[in-house]
């Protein structure tokens, strides 16, 4: 489930509220282990990805760094690059 949370600190343009709240989405699925809550369970389990969101992106907010910001594009590229190497068969 959690390898679908990418870093999102540095990049430019700056991460956006659905790319924070999927991060949270996916970080509360792990950390309860369940995928879609049960009815009993959405309440708190909604309550706990606001609250994992806010966190988050005040913890984006208050990040400081003096490295420049990295270009989505081209970390998707290697990203894509290292995966075609990790599974190329041959």
């Amino acid at each position: 489930m959690c390898r679908n949370i990418r870093t999102l600190h540095n990049f430019e343009p700056p991460a956006t509220r659905d790319e924070v709240h999927g991060a949270a989405l996916q970080y509360v699925r792990k950390v309860s282990g369940s995928t879609s809550p049960s009815q009993v369970n959405e309440e708190a389990f909604a309550r706990a990805v606001e609250a994992v969101t806010a966190a988050t992106r005040r913890l984006l907010d208050e990040l400081v760094t003096s490295a420049p910001p990295k270009n989505r594009e081209v970390e998707a590229a290697k990203a894509r690059e290292r995966a075609a190497a990790r599974y190329a068969t041959g």
